[in-house]
């Protein structure tokens, strides 16, 4: 075999080891099973193989600020208490 040929004999064994070829066969399997055909095939196999959707990369956005503003408010919460517990003991 040439160089190039036992390149993509060794890679084709390392998808089928990793699963990827079963993974594939199974999900165009699907595809080709699917009573209505899906408009975007490739967004169909991408929920099949477990991709986030965008409305599921917005949401996790809009989460994720969400949860930074309510990080910031809490670190200053822990920053007032601080300087009160400091206050209190400088006073006693």
């Amino acid at each position: 075999m040439t160089s190039t040929e036992t390149k993509k004999e060794e890679f084709r064994k390392y998808l089928e080891k990793a699963g990827v070829i079963d993974q594939l066969t199974r999900v165009l399997v699907g595809l080709y099973e699917e009573p209505e055909k899906p408009n975007n095939a490739v967004e169909f196999i991408k929920s099949c193989l477990g991709a986030p959707s965008d409305t599921d990369v917005e949401k996790l956005k809009q989460e994720n600020e969400e949860l930074k503003g309510k990080v910031g408010d809490l670190e200053k919460k822990v920053e007032e208490l601080q300087q009160e517990l400091e206050n209190e003991r400088a006073n006693n």
